[in-house]
């Protein structure tokens, strides 16, 4: 029974992909509940369990959302309390171009069409449908373990939905007005927004779920020592 579980332990891991369509249809609290209750079990920093979560739906998720595509189609200027490098090293400048460049050929997107760039912003920014946004902040006097932490949470979390069958996107691009988030939900300013997630029913026919980003081989990344 064990090597069973563990084996769909794996299939899990491999499997989960980030969705970005949606199904309308809410998730039941109870299970957006029981998602939580298994990310909870993430490791942390001397049990220190630095996340804080907003989970978002309905109305408010409605409202939101209109308040960050507003921002986006002012041109409002982005202030992230995360942090996002210019530079890369030239070989993951080049993942993240092909990885850019292969999704805008999937929706069938020029590159130099601004229109549809900005149209397609604001599909990250309403969910891409989804029925359920979830926020993780910490205390912004934390450091880089707690920063680690709140990855462990992130990656426990996505694959405890995709095990309900449900789809989760992490977005970097819901930080992109992390004020604003923060103001809507009434956090203070010392709590930093960390990552945003849509999550729902997959939809099969959308799209952008037609796309499937690559991955570099197992010998590309690792050295062996013995």
């Amino acid at each position: 029974m064990l090597e069973v579980k563990a084996m769909e332990l794996l299939e899990g891991i491999k499997n989960r992909r980030s969705i970005r369509g949606f199904k309308p249809t809410p998730i039941p609290e109870e299970t957006i509940r029981n998602i939580l209750e298994a990310a909870k079990k993430s490791p942390s920093t001397s049990n220190t369990q630095p996340w804080q979560v907003a989970v978002v739906t309905g109305k408010k998720k409605e409202e939101l959302s209109k308040i960050l595509c507003d921002l986006a189609k002012s041109g409002a200027s982005e202030k992230s309390d995360m942090s996002s490098t210019d530079n890369w090293p030239p070989e993951m400048e080049q993942r993240f171009r092909e990885h850019s460049a292969n999704r805008f050929k999937t929706l069938g997107i020029d590159r130099a069409d601004q229109e549809q760039r900005l149209e397609l912003r604001l599909r990250g920014l309403q969910f891409f449908g989804a029925p359920c946004a979830l926020f993780l902040f910490m205390d912004g006097a934390l450091g880089m373990s707690s920063f680690f932490d709140m990855g462990l949470f992130a990656q426990s979390l996505v694959l405890a939905a995709h095990a309900s069958g449900l789809g989760a996107c992490l977005q970097l691009a819901l930080t992109g007005y992390s004020e604003a988030v923060r103001d809507f939900l009434g956090l203070p300013a010392t709590k930093k927004l960390i990552i945003g997630i849509s999550m729902g029913y997959p939809d099969p026919e959308a799209k952008l779920n037609t796309y499937h980003s690559t991955r570099i081989g197992v010998d590309d990344f690792v050295h062996w020592y013995a």
